[in-house]
């Protein structure tokens, strides 16, 4: 049987950690990526942790006869769809923008999954989809909320897409993992999330913030209903997260999916304020931050985590590595770039 999955995104901050996961389990990623939101360098860190060739193909997923030649010269058995814009502030200026990537990609992958004979996909969610939830933690049936941005609006409306071609071609096999708040790098230190310009994310900017390249770190509202009046969210390592996609592969390629169509919430199952996150991150290690509260940001829910039991349950999957850690390589990661 082919080991070929197709990562699209592999050389971002998720793929490329799913990439060393999908080859130290046994599997041939195989990666697209138009290297709009991440750099080449990604591929060579996949390359050095696991000593082996990343077959990497510079393409975007909204042009279909580059994205047609990959299928048709490859033998996948899945597809992993990471290939996406993803900053919720950033979405709520050019909603075109996100609507066209984010939807259009998808569209293009399924119609050439089904053309090529491709079973499997395992879409990358988020828990953005479920909004501002009445009751915490979210589980798998918490009633999606309307979004809050355009970028949530796009995952909703993609799991929606997904949901219906499966139902409705009968050829397709899919489960949406939604993703709570990936954090930290490879232990190696040699892949790890760079983001282009100012980060979106808070521990890039906690990083960048230690390491002297930003002045000042902005929390953003401390109004919140929260202990500590800052909002609460469920931080997931990114290694973990990437071991999520390959237990997902396994499921549906060894025919132990329960259905045709699946969610599972990918989190740690414990809520974090961004504060605690910032006195842990100076607590392990050993550093002193600065930082100001600012203003609310638009499309920022007040809280939320994940119940993870039905994924710890269903895939035998859970997140081990604790925050200290996960944090600890965060700053490793950082102190690595020069």
């Amino acid at each position: 049987m082919s080991k070929q999955v197709l990562v699209t995104g592999g050389s971002g901050y998720i793929g490329s950690h799913t990439c060393v996961e999908l080859i130290q389990a046994g599997y041939e990623p195989v990666v697209v990526d138009n290297l709009s939101n991440s750099e080449i360098d990604a591929i060579r860190g996949i390359e050095k942790i696991t000593g082996k060739p990343v077959d990497f193909n510079k393409v975007d997923c909204l042009d279909v006869p580059a994205l047609e030649k990959i299928f048709s010269t490859h033998n996948f058995v899945a597809v992993i769809h990471f290939a996406a814009l993803k900053a919720v502030g950033e979405s709520v200026h050019i909603p075109l923008d996100y609507y066209r990537n984010n939807l259009g990609s998808l569209i293009n992958l399924l119609t050439l999954m089904m053309k090529y004979d491709v079973p499997n996909i395992v879409f990358s969610s988020s828990c953005t989809v479920y909004g501002q939830a009445d009751v915490l933690p979210v589980t798998e049936q918490t009633p999606r909320k309307p979004a809050l941005a355009p970028y949530g609006a796009t995952k909703q409306m993609c799991e929606d897409i997904l949901r219906d071609s499966i139902a409705a071609y009968g050829k397709l096999k899919g489960i949406a993992l939604r993703y709570f708040n990936p954090i930290g790098a490879h232990p190696s230190a040699l892949i790890g999330e760079l983001p282009r310009g100012v980060p979106n994310n808070l521990i890039p900017f906690v990083t960048q913030t230690a390491a002297g390249i930003r002045p000042m770190l902005s929390i953003f509202g401390d109004d919140y209903n929260t202990p500590d009046g800052t909002c609460i969210r469920d931080y997931i390592d990114v290694v973990d997260l990437a071991k999520a996609h390959v237990v997902a592969v396994d499921r549906m390629t060894g025919g132990r999916s329960k259905a045709d169509y699946e969610i599972f919430n990918i989190g740690t199952g414990r809520g974090v304020s961004t504060l605690e996150i910032v006195k842990t991150f100076e607590k392990v290690n050993n550093l002193k931050l600065n930082y100001k509260i600012a203003g609310r940001r638009a499309g920022d829910i007040e809280a939320v985590w994940a119940d993870t039991s039905y994924a710890n349950k269903e895939l035998g999957w859970k997140a081990e590595r604790p925050l200290e850690e996960t944090l600890k390589s965060a700053w490793k990661w950082q102190q690595s770039l020069g």
